[in-house]
């Protein structure tokens, strides 16, 4: 398996998802505790880049064995990037193996260093990584994936993220959190819109292999309205954590990159096509959580 492909097996690009609330988050301990545990941190780091490309490895794992069960030959060879490249699935669900134990390796040590709370939310993500796509009734099939995705990766990413700079210095309560939820509303409902995007892209597909995802029950006029809808949501929470002094001030500028999300947003769900307009959904997520980092970055620098 050559890189390119094992990078595409592992979907890097939608990395953003995972490694900007990452930042974001340890923007967050400082500009309000001002303590950072570098050691950990970097271990968290590198934990939970291994989980995501594990989690994102066994999505498409298991649509290849979800297409040969319900004979899908086309969506097999032509889309899925195990058929399409000719790769060894045994090689694919060793590499998912290694990953996931890899990870969930550090992930232990990174309790032994902090405590009990780590260890609820990393067995909360390693649960919605494995059942997102595994099990008898996987969350991608389900209406749920939307709400899976941006909370994990938008707002527990963070809020470990906080944790392990903090552990030893704050108490982990709901003083604690409420405000991290409100802070990563943003990336939490940009991540969703990501994944909605993909749902109502792959509408037929997605029957084709019996998934049964949000669009199939609201259809895809009112998913594309609730796609938009989310971004207002994301841009709203944002707004009130730096009116309430949750982010710093600066981090309102990060509504300058509405005028063109939403122009992109509109241009996905005028013409909702994979291979066409799916990009605008990657860029705005991109843009989003890019423009946030830069701008908590300079108000936590300028303490503004």
């Amino acid at each position: 398996m050559s890189v390119k492909v094992f990078l595409e097996l592992v979907e890097i690009k939608a990395k953003t998802a995972s490694i900007f609330p990452f930042l974001m988050g340890s923007l967050y301990a400082w500009y309000h505790f001002h303590h950072l545990h570098l050691t950990e941190l970097i271990v968290f780091f590198i934990a939970m880049l291994l989980f995501n490309m594990a989690v994102d490895a066994n999505d498409n794992y298991q649509d290849y064995r979800r297409s040969q069960r319900t004979n899908a030959d086309d969506f097999r060879k032509r889309t899925n990037v195990i058929g399409v490249n000719h790769i060894n699935p045994n090689l694919v669900l060793a590499l998912i193996i290694g990953m996931t134990v890899v990870s969930g390796g550090l992930g232990l040590w990174m309790v032994s260093q902090t405590g009990w709370p780590l260890l609820v939310m990393g067995v909360f993500s390693f649960a919605v990584g494995y059942l997102y796509a595994g099990g008898p009734r996987p969350i991608s099939s389900t209406p749920f994936g939307e709400f899976f995705s941006g909370f994990t990766m938008g707002f527990i990413i963070w809020l470990i993220a906080v944790y392990v700079n903090t552990f030893d210095t704050v108490a982990f309560n709901w003083a604690l959190i409420w405000p991290i939820w409100i802070a990563s509303g943003l990336a939490q409902f940009a991540i969703a819109a990501l994944l909605l995007a993909n749902n109502i892209a792959d509408e037929e597909e997605d029957l084709t292999l019996h998934r049964h995802t949000i669009v199939s029950y609201l259809g895809r006029k009112k998913s594309i309205a609730m796609f938009i809808g989310f971004y207002n949501a994301g841009y709203g929470l944002l707004i009130l954590a730096s009116l309430l002094g949750i982010l710093p001030k600066l981090a309102l500028l990060t509504v300058l990159t509405y005028p063109l999300v939403m122009k992109q947003a509109r241009a996905f769900g005028a013409n909702p096509v994979k291979s066409e307009t799916f990009i605008f959904a990657i860029k705005n997520l991109l843009i989003t959580t890019l423009a946030q980092v830069v701008f908590m970055a300079v108000g936590v620098g300028l303490n503004i």
